[in-house]
């Protein structure tokens, strides 16, 4: 981990409460997952946006915390063999701020919310939303979704997605605050692969680690050709400007700070650890006592990889999309 991810996490750790923390996560239809590709910035924002909504609606409905919830969602846009999986990843704290702030309401033991009802919502108001979005002519159709371009095309698909379940779970709560640190850690600043999954680079082609599952076959390893890696890899860019990592009910805003302390005084908590302004310095190096000493990162198999972007010569290759995948992955490595 950099140490601007370290000091992130750091800052979070303040933000803790001593409840139980879930992991709720949204996932695009595969369809609708596709149409992201070639519409990231208004598709993905729409994605956060809505579950963010969702999740606050079912929360504050007096059917369940009658209340605010406060929350840490992420995008993610890969799976384990970095295929276009668009999904969101959230942090919720067990419980709501009730009436006006006067009271806390906690979770019942190892539930949240119900997936089914935040499922149902969140279709109906991902396909209300990105339906107005094709009415008003925002959205692109071509590659692989050229084809929805069709309004009858369109009106059956999004018939049949209106009639199929879409994919919202819940985890258990996590450990502890202590372990909601280390998932902060671990899953919030990442990109589509880490160096150590990286295991070999022939000069043609990339393997990398995966984890067993059902999609692998119960393979531990993928390999893909040195282009088609690079393809892959550069589907999770994201559009310049956007952010990833957002805040909402009442971890959002300026008013972060008082709602945590009003919810730890209903709680009678402690206040948070104090993090000293050292925690994000740099360490001054034993050797000189001059340089600071970073964390490096592992350079093989990324060494090769990138030699070998570096030494490719001939006509710049194109995708479908019109990425020049060599020229990028200079500026990349």
């Amino acid at each position: 981990m950099g140490a601007s991810s370290r000091a992130w996490v750091e800052r979070q750790q303040q933000a803790l409460l001593p409840v139980p923390y879930f992991h709720v996560v949204f996932t695009l239809p595969r369809p609708l997952g596709n149409l992201a590709l070639y519409n990231k910035k208004s598709l993905y924002g729409l994605l956060m946006r809505i579950s963010a909504e969702v999740v606050k609606t079912i929360a504050a409905d007096k059917k369940y915390l009658f209340g605010q919830v406060g929350f840490v969602s992420v995008l993610h846009t890969w799976s384990q063999t970095m295929e276009h999986h668009p999904h969101v990843h959230m942090i919720v704290a067990g419980g709501a701020l009730c009436e006006g702030g006067t009271s806390w309401r906690s979770c019942e033991p190892n539930f949240f919310l119900p997936t089914r009802v935040l499922g149902a919502l969140f279709r109906r108001r991902f396909l209300e939303e990105v339906t107005r979005l094709r009415d008003a002519g925002e959205l692109r159709f071509q590659g692989k979704v050229a084809h929805l371009a069709d309004a009858d095309v369109w009106n059956t698909l999004a018939k049949r997605l209106r009639a199929q379940s879409w994919v919202v779970y819940a985890k258990p709560p996590f450990g502890g605050p202590e372990q909601v640190v280390k998932y902060l850690a671990r899953y919030t600043h990442r990109v589509a692969i880490s160096n150590r999954r990286l295991l070999d680079f022939d000069g043609e082609n990339v393997t990398f680690g995966v984890r067993p599952s059902a999609a692998t076959n119960g393979a531990m390893t993928k390999t893909l050709t040195l282009d088609a890696f690079i393809e892959r890899f550069l589907l999770h860019l994201l559009p310049k400007g956007f952010t990833r990592i957002r805040h909402y009910g009442f971890l959002a805003g300026r008013s972060r700070a008082d709602n945590l302390a009003r919810i730890r005084e209903l709680l009678q908590a402690a206040p948070p650890p104090v993090i000293s302004a050292e925690a994000d310095a740099p360490t001054i190096c034993s050797s000189c006592s001059v340089g600071h000493v970073t964390r490096g990162r592992d350079i093989q198999p990324w060494v090769a990889f990138s030699n070998s972007l570096i030494a490719s010569t001939g006509p710049p290759r194109m995708t479908a999309s019109g990425v020049d995948l060599v020229a990028l992955a200079r500026r990349v490595a």
